[in-house]
């Protein structure tokens, strides 16, 4: 072992000076414990600072350049790390030591501060180890994942999952060195991997850090730029755009922009001649725009860091997923989602399994939602193909994409906007085979459309509804709103209802969310959506980039010629590796569901609490609860049940079943239907449920809130310093209840021989409560 006896501190200060003494180890970035970086260059001989380009530190902890502008701290020397390591004395496990590396940077998002590092790493005091960032960057782009663990504790799930998410890449892609025994073949893994990064002293971009150059160009670049946003957005013009043109030129190896010639003149935005153009064919305009900088100085001193244009191969990658710079809101409105591509492939699979084999060479195809055009990557008769999207921007990347080898034609790729726009602008091809009836049977709309709603939140605490501006209004809502009543708001409804009346008998193979399916919002879409479901699959929301919640995406194959209601599907369900792992029968619900049962049992006044419901289905147990005290604005919204000794069971057995079936991103959508009556002469399990309501966390009944008649316990049992205002739950266990007169139940002293209600009705029984063992051992 190298390094004994010494500790962590010194064990990095060493590691630092016996390998990477070329570089500078001394930065610090966020929690990471050992970073390495490009030495800045010294000033030339005799070259003085100014207060102009002098570096400050001030009190925000930012690097202040006094050149018209400031830089978030780690651009000092250029925002490059080379290695993120995390480092510990003794002997460790390295895939312990990485998974707490990514824990600490996925808790702190160290990747939108600063530029992620070419590679991670990890060393003890006998051995180091490397992986490439880009192995196992996608675990950082995990939904509903608990980021705020702490790092250090390895007993947590969250560690466990994290360690099983990066072990195959881990396995595959880390390079481990032993400090004495492969001290020669490590500092030759340093010199060829680490140290090449800086040879042209700029940063490469890279499918690692364009997002995050993104990120730091509109803080510093896009104020400069001389363009009115707002009536860009109107246009459809995105700061993204322009970011693109940045990227896509060849700087010549200078800071200077006047030599900045355009690598790609399909993009929307191209940079010449030291501004922006945008082409008239892109405008629908008789001329040319140009933009102009406000200050070209904020510029130069930005892209200097940078070499561009990319990689040629980086330049497509960056293309085909241009949809990471698109705002989010801006994203669902468009569906500007980007389709993982084994989907992709078991989609067309599918496709193939009700059309047959040779189905490109019988069927037209037409993504009416495309985007940049991944879904239809695997095709190969592009005659067939035609591809539509809402910005010209994306019909411009689509046609790059055909440049470098894209099986599409250029004139089948073009601007439409579906919602709104009237088929007559189709190109000629297109309508001919939508105006023809028989060509239309062989047509697939083929989409993986937004899923934006009009409206976006409306939870149980606030009865008001956000709005997101323009989202869902559109000439094919406003049309068969009627029809379609709420489902209208959903954009991915909108097209599937445009596609099915207004192209008839043509196949729809679309993804969506599935509760189209199932919901209770969407039962007028299912009574007039007449077609035969013939195969579904569904697939975790996590497995796409940017998609927030945990639930099924399902892909469906419907023919539209077979006129019939949806009733039910076995779907078949893949998880994150593509392994089909279960069958899941998918139905429409009964008109009644759980909610409905438990109306039946709601009272007036003379509360002990109150339970709030939420809705019927498996994503909603999360806002079950009970309290003394809601919201008035979940009152007003219906969305509480009043609970006393009458049906302070029936609102037990509720709550219990909401919460004990674990919410998974498969049952997400799955309703709680109307119960059978067996539940009413199984009194354990009525009890059990009673002793759950007691001690779940979803109780947070407390004696800040008024008189807590939840109390399970006598002041003898828990040798309380102060009578309870309230014995109700204990006297209510025990099957008696003591009160002072009929009125009030919750007083106290006499004793009845049974219930008697705040009414005077008689309530059945006086036996104590009998629990199961397992209640009894709560």
């Amino acid at each position: 072992m190298r390094y004994q006896n010494i500790k962590e501190e010194e064990l990095k200060n060493k590691v630092g000076q016996d390998f990477f003494s070329v570089f500078d180890t001394t930065k610090i970035v966020g929690n990471i414990d050992f970073c390495v970086c490009p030495k800045a260059p010294r000033p030339p001989k005799g070259e003085i600072a100014t207060a102009q380009n002098a570096i400050t530190i001030n009190k925000t902890n930012q690097l202040s350049v006094g050149l018209n502008g400031s830089l978030p701290f780690g651009e000092g020397w250029g925002g490059a790390s080379l290695l993120w390591a995390e480092a510990k004395r003794g002997t460790y496990d390295l895939l312990t030591m990485m998974t707490q590396l990514v824990l600490t940077i996925g808790k702190a998002r160290t990747f939108d501060k600063f530029l992620p590092p070419a590679f991670l790493g990890a060393f003890d005091s006998q051995k180091m180890g490397f992986v490439p960032y880009n192995a196992i960057m996608d675990v950082f782009a995990m939904n509903d994942f608990n980021w705020n663990v702490t790092p250090s504790n390895h007993s947590t799930k969250e560690f466990g999952m994290i360690k099983e998410r990066i072990e195959k890449s881990f396995d595959k892609n880390h390079y481990v060195y032993d400090f004495i025994k492969d001290e020669s073949t490590l500092q030759f893994f340093i010199k060829n991997n680490l140290a090449r990064a800086t040879e042209s002293g700029k940063i490469l971009i890279d499918k690692n850090n364009f997002v995050p150059i993104y990120l730091r160009w509109l803080d510093q670049v896009k104020p400069c730029i001389n363009f009115d946003w707002v009536e860009g957005r109107k246009q459809n013009i995105q700061d993204s755009d322009f970011y693109l043109a940045d990227l896509f030129v060849d700087d010549k190896g200078t800071s200077q922009i006047d030599d900045d010639t355009p690598v790609n003149d399909n993009l929307f935005v191209v940079f010449r001649n030291s501004h922006y153009e945008i082409a008239k064919e892109n405008l629908k305009s008789l001329f040319n725009a140009s933009i102009e900088f406000k200050d070209k100085s904020v510029y130069e001193q930005f892209w200097k860091k940078y070499k561009r244009p990319p990689l040629e191969k980086i330049q497509h990658y960056i293309i085909d997923r241009k949809d990471l710079l698109v705002p989010q809101d801006i994203r669902e409105r468009k569906g500007a989602f980007f389709t993982p591509q084994k989907w992709v492939e078991l989609s067309q699979k599918y496709i193939a399994d009700v059309l047959g084999s040779d189905w490109q060479d019988d069927y037209y195809v037409w993504d009416c939602a495309a985007g940049t055009g991944n879904l239809l990557a695997g095709l190969t008769n592009k005659w067939n193909i035609w591809a539509s999207t809402l910005d010209q921007s994306d019909v411009n990347a689509m046609h790059d994409r055909i440049e470098n080898g894209a099986i599409l034609l250029k004139d089948h790729c073009f601007q439409f906007d579906f919602l709104n726009d009237d088929f007559s602008k189709l190109p000629q091809g297109l309508q001919d085979i939508i105006n023809n009836e028989e060509k239309r049977k062989k047509l697939v709309v083929y989409i993986n459309p937004p899923y934006a709603e009009a409206t976006s939140t409306k939870t149980i605490s606030n009865i008001s509804s956000v709005h997101k501006e323009s989202v869902g209004n559109t000439k094919t809502k406003i049309k068969y709103e009627k029809i379609l009543n709420q489902a209208s708001k959903e954009l991915f409804v909108q097209f599937l209802f445009r596609i099915y009346k207004e192209i008839p008998e043509a196949y729809i193979a679309n993804f969506s969310k599935v509760k189209i399916l199932q919901g209770i919002h969407y039962k007028e879409f299912r009574e007039h959506f007449f077609a035969k479901l013939e195969k579904l699959f569904i697939v975790p929301s996590f497995t796409f980039d940017n998609v927030k919640g945990k639930f099924p995406v399902g892909f469906f194959v419907w023919n539209t010629k077979i006129k019939e209601l949806f009733k039910e599907i076995d779907s078949d369900v893949y998880d994150q590796d593509i392994s089909l792992i279960s069958n899941k029968k998918m139905f429409v619900p009964e008109n009644k569901n759980i909610k409905d049962w438990l109306r039946q049992y709601n009272i007036k006044d003379n509360e002990i609490g109150y339970l709030v419901r939420g809705s019927a289905d498996v994503q909603n147990n999360n806002v079950v609860f009970i309290t003394l005290k809601p919201s008035e604005s979940v009152i007003k919204a219906s969305n509480t049940n009043k609970i006393s000794e009458n049906n302070l069971i029936i609102n037990a057995v509720f709550l219990t079943v909401r919460k004990i079936i674990e919410q998974t991103w498969i049952n997400d959508r799955d309703q709680y239907l109307f119960p059978n009556d067996k539940w009413q002469i199984d009194n354990e399990f009525k009890n059990d449920c009673l002793t759950y309501s007691l001690f779940d966390q979803s109780n947070i009944v407390t004696a800040s809130q008024g008189t807590n008649h939840w109390i399970p316990f006598t002041e003898q049992e828990v040798n309380a310093k102060e009578k309870f205002e309230s014995n109700f739950m204990t006297h209510f266990i025990k099957g008696k209840i003591k009160q002072e007169q009929k009125a009030n139940l919750f007083s106290n002293p006499a004793t009845l021989s049974g219930f008697e209600t705040l009414t005077g009705l008689r309530v059945e029984t006086n036996e104590a409560l009998v629990f199961s063992e397992k209640a009894t051992n709560v």
